[in-house]
């Protein structure tokens, strides 16, 4: 019998540390192989350490050196460990605990700072810990990519770079974070800047796009609308929870949360594209599952969002709407947007005027609403917003399509002149901004990427990457076949299975552009688009099979794995629970006025688009063209009644 010689391999590497001038720390090293294995520690210079060769070798730490170890076995066979760190900040006074034994501990803070446009911006932060710190540097709330050490440099300063800076300080035992410092660009002709600039403590964004309708036509628009004004807005520093299709319980539930992350001094945007009509001086949102004909009831009242957002004292509330406004009753009196009081903050922006129609059109082989394609080409202007909104006003009304028939309105209260492209500055704010931080991280947290490794050798990555908050691409991309398999194809299937909305007509070709512009992995294989995320009520199952050829027996045959992905995106936050709360507040306390029967199936016929460049209207069948009796139309709240929906 012959003896079995063990692989000779590390199992545990040593980790790099930070630590002040003379600390004692210990660097380990684990290994595994066949009988007595000897170590040999090194340092950068490939100097042996004299005495060393011990698994764990404590050091006096003197001034930054690099270490390694060498594990070799009786039979010739060596290995080495990783290079660590063993990192001695140059800080005369590092303000350290007593009794420190390696918790992370910031020393060296960033400074707020003025500088000259053009010049050098250097902003330093420095921690100790074991294991090493890293750090990630943030402006405004948002990460700066590739900022990942302990000195950020900006080496030719703009005005764009203005704003509170942040650095998390981190490792896998904890998280800490530095004081905000706030960073001002001096223009380059002048030593002070003459105006103050408006600024805002934070910039939210909820963006709403019905297009699948139960019982109204179907639209096409609001995805591409949706996805192109969420990367702008992004670019501007909002952070923006994008969301399509939506019942009328699913959109006051995400208009819920979206309130829950105002508060004094945000600037807070609402867009919504889809259906939509007007009554009684009030403008209606159509969800997805509203009946026909049109009632208050099954809609959401777009002044009762606005009076919630000024409730929570924002700098800036802008509501845009592309959407239809027909008048549900043609004898009622010409709108009067009233503010909750004249705070001066407000801005409507309506894709058309009152008693018209909002048009969608196709552009270069894209589907766009007419009145989202001009403001997505504006709108990352540093203009006052009203300013913006007149540019877009001035394009549609110079566009051959919609002469005559749609015409932008602006309505707004706004005493100073402020734009969506003010800096964020987090002064005095930094617990709330962490705050809504966590709240829209937990809305835009995507799974990580797994590697699932069959019995058969074949090795399948899956990745995944978010269009919209509530609509996920999963992809499936076979990244080793087995040594006896051939010809191995693989798909990806969930639990529950979620419906796939733009697998209908038409929409297949810009859904096709969405993937290629959010692919997350090399020649993918195969994908699964996973929408209505919000529907989620426990974990969602990622299931995985291959199918292959056994090049032994010819035979084809077939693996599964399953991949629990828990709650992605908006399913995280649970707006199920809320939908069920709304749900049973309305039957404890409606009155006993039947809201009819939703019926889940389509009505036929399908309103689809002409030929390319021919405007289509978002306008449903309205209601004002349905017979009905005067007595049997719902009375419309006054703006002074309970709300829709609870906070």
């Amino acid at each position: 019998m012959k003896n079995m010689i063990r692989d000779l391999v590390i199992v545990q590497h040593p980790v790099s540390v930070s630590v002040p001038l003379n600390y004692q720390v210990k660097l380990s090293v684990r290994a595994e192989g066949t009988g007595i294995l000897n170590y040999q520690w090194f340092k950068s210079d490939e100097e042996e350490v004299f005495g060393a060769t011990r698994a764990d070798l404590t050091v006096t730490a003197q001034r930054s050196q690099l270490y390694i170890c060498r594990v070799n076995d009786q039979f010739c066979n060596c290995v080495f460990s990783e290079w660590v760190k063993v990192k001695v900040p140059d800080i005369a006074k590092p303000g350290l605990p007593v009794a420190w034994r390696g918790e992370l501990h910031i020393a060296v803070h960033p400074a707020p700072q003025t500088v000259r446009q053009g010049q050098r911006l250097t902003l330093s932060c420095s921690a100790f810990g074991i294991p090493i710190p890293h750090y990630q540097w943030y402006r405004n709330g948002h990460p700066l990519l590739g900022k990942t050490t302990d000195t950020l440099q900006i080496h030719n300063a703009e005005a764009d770079d203005r704003g509170t800076y942040l650095c998390s300080v981190s490792n896998v035992e904890e998280e800490r974070w530095t004081e905000p410092a706030d960073v001002d660009i001096e223009p380059s002709n002048q030593l002070k800047v003459t105006a103050p600039k408006l600024t805002a403590t934070d910039k939210v964004a909820l963006l709403i796009g019905n297009l699948n309708y139960s019982h109204h036509p179907d639209l096409m628009a609001p995805t591409m609308d949706v996805h192109e004004l969420a990367n702008l807005l992004q670019q501007l520093g909002f952070r923006v929870v994008s969301l399509l299709d939506l019942t009328r319980e699913e959109m006051l539930a995400a208009i819920d949360k979206f309130i829950l992350l105002l508060d004094r001094g945000v600037y807070a945007l609402f867009y919504y594209a889809g259906h939509g009509y007007e009554r009684s001086g009030r403008n209606y949102l159509v969800a997805i599952d509203a009946p026909q004909p049109y009632r208050p009831e099954n809609c959401v009242c777009v002044q009762r969002v606005m009076r919630k957002m000024q409730e929570r004292r924002t700098a800036l509330s802008v509501v845009l709407l592309d959407t239809c406004r027909t008048w549900y009753n043609q004898d009622c009196i010409a709108s009067e947007i009233r503010p909750l009081v004249p705070m001066g903050n407000t801005v409507y922006g309506y894709a058309t005027c009152e008693d018209a129609e909002a048009y969608e059109v196709q552009d270069g082989g894209k589907s766009t609403g007419i009145f989202t394609k001009y403001l997505n080409k504006h709108i990352l202007q540093p203009e006052k917003v009203t300013h913006v909104l007149e540019q877009v006003s001035e394009d549609l009304g110079r566009d051959p399509l919609v002469t005559g028939k749609q015409a932008v309105e602006i309505k707004h209260t706004l005493k100073e002149p402020r734009s969506l492209t003010d800096p964020v500055r987090t002064t005095g704010h930094t617990g709330e901004l962490r705050l809504r931080d966590a709240c829209w991280r937990q809305a835009n947290e995507l799974p990580r990427q797994k590697l699932l490794i069959f019995p058969c050798g074949v090795e399948v990555e899956v990745s995944f990457s978010a269009l919209f908050s509530n609509v996920m691409v999963a992809f499936g991309t076979v990244k080793t076949t087995g040594p006896r398999t051939q010809d191995c194809t693989v798909t990806l299937r969930s639990t529950p299975a979620m419906e796939d909305i733009f697998s209908s007509p038409g929409r297949s070709g810009e859904m096709d552009s969405l993937l290629l512009n959010n692919l997350v992995a090399e020649n993918p294989d195969c994908s699964l688009r996973l929408c209505g995320l919000q529907k989620l009520q426990g974990s969602l199952v990622i299931k995985v099979d291959i199918h292959y050829t056994h090049t032994g027996s010819k035979l084809r045959l077939q693996e599964s794995k399953q991949l629990d992905i828990g709650k992605p995106l908006v399913a995280s936050c649970d707006q199920y629970r809320g939908q069920q709360a709304l749900v049973t507040q309305r039957q404890e306390g409606a009155p006993s006025q039947s809201m009819g029967h939703v019926s889940h199936s389509k009505q036929p016929p399908r309103q689809t688009l002409g030929q390319p460049g021919r405007p289509f209207t978002r306008k449903a069948e309205c209601a004002a063209k349905v017979p009905t009796a005067r007595s049997n139309e719902p009375e419309e709240n006054d703006e002074t009644e309970p709300q829709d929906f609870t906070f």
